[in-house]
């Protein structure tokens, strides 16, 4: 499986959308600041994942959801409270 993911910062409140193969691994890469990305901005929690066979449709769904219409489609599926 390949997951696409949502993450929040704890810090700042701010989110950052990834792909990967091992969810559990990469929380634990952004937490503790192995991420380039994210360095800095944890701790981070997972706010949405979706899980897809195939890596190149996970990476399609966080290319979509970083999108205008991506980010929309997180805040009427999560509520606003979430973003």
């Amino acid at each position: 499986m390949f997951y696409t993911y949502v993450l929040k910062s704890k810090k700042d409140g701010k989110m950052y959308t990834g792909s990967t193969k091992d969810l559990r691994k990469r929380l634990i890469q952004h937490n503790t600041g192995k991420s380039t990305y994210t360095k800095g901005r944890g701790p981070f929690e997972i706010i949405y994942y979706e899980a897809c066979l195939l890596e190149e449709k996970a990476r399609s769904r966080e290319t979509f959801l970083k999108t205008g219409m991506g980010k929309r489609y997180l805040k009427n599926r999560l509520g606003a409270s979430y973003l």
